[in-house]
């Protein structure tokens, strides 16, 4: 018998890894589409936004398919007249993500009230984009 390839070494380590890139990939897309739920009831109860759109999309910046652990999970939300690049990973049990220019999010908990939260932050980061005010911290306040 002769020595395992490197090619051959390539192909067992993307088999070893496929069980935990499919639980990764799963959570952060059940993490997207809890966000967008999040963002469709963000205006309060009974005031539903029906012009919101999930399209989940491979991450621009990935660099190979398919994407090793720990890499980002992406999705166009479309917000009635714009759309917003998210992405999320999975980082020691927490979200982390990034979306629009500039605004990012690191969530332990993921509670209905945590994502409306997110949500509306995430509203108010777009509108600032496009109203030409700066983002905000997670308490609201700007950030200089």
């Amino acid at each position: 018998m002769g020595a395992v390839s490197d090619f051959d070494a390539l192909q067992a380590v993307i088999r070893r890894l496929a069980t935990e890139r499919q639980a990764e990939q799963r959570a952060c897309e059940a993490f997207l589409n809890a966000l967008y739920h999040a963002l469709r009831t963000a205006s309060g109860p009974g005031l539903p936004l029906n012009n919101v759109i999930l399209d989940f999309t491979p991450d621009p910046a990935e660099r190979l398919r398919p994407p090793p652990p720990r890499s980002w999970h992406a999705a166009w939300l479309r917000l009635g007249l714009c759309e917003v690049l998210v992405r999320v990973r999975r980082e020691e049990g927490a979200f982390v993500g990034e979306y629009g220019e500039g605004g990012t999010f690191h969530l332990t908990g993921v509670t209905e009230d945590d994502l409306i939260l997110l949500a509306r932050r995430l509203l108010r980061d777009v509108a600032a984009a496009y109203g030409g005010g700066g983002l905000t911290d997670r308490s609201g306040l700007p950030l200089n």
